[in-house]
C-alpha cells in the first residue's frame, strides 16, 4: 500500500509541473535545491534543519528568479543580434 502512495504522489508531482513556465520552473527549482542544502548544512552544524530549509529555499528561489531573469536577457541579446544579421543590419552592442 505505501508503494502505491508514494507512486501516485510521484506522479502527481511530475504531471503537476508539466504546465508551468520556465520561470516558474526555475524558481522552484532554486527553491527545492536551497531547502535541501540548507536543511543538511545546519543539520551538519547541529542547527535546527527547518529553520535551514526554510532559509535556503528563500534564497535558492530568489536566485532561480534571478538566474530566469539573466537567461531571458542573454536569449533577447542573441536574438537581437540573429535578427540583425538576417536581415543585414549591423549589430548593435549590448547596453
Amino acid at each position: 500500500m505505501k508503494k502505491i502512495i508514494a507512486i501516485t504522489a510521484a506522479t502527481l508531482a511530475i504531471v503537476g509541473c508539466s504546465n508551468m513556465s520556465n520561470t516558474e520552473q526555475r524558481t522552484l527549482s532554486g527553491a527545492g535545491i536551497g531547502a535541501a542544502a540548507g536543511a543538511v548544512g545546519t543539520a551538519i552544524f547541529h542547527g535546527n534543519p527547518i529553520w535551514g530549509a526554510v532559509g535556503g529555499a528563500a534564497v535558492g528561489a530568489a536566485s532561480g528568479y534571478a538566474y530566469d531573469a539573466y537567461k531571458k536577457e542573454q536569449a533577447s541579446q542573441y536574438n537581437s543580434g540573429y535578427n540583425a544579421g538576417k536581415n543585414n543590419q549591423p549589430a548593435n552592442a549590448p547596453q
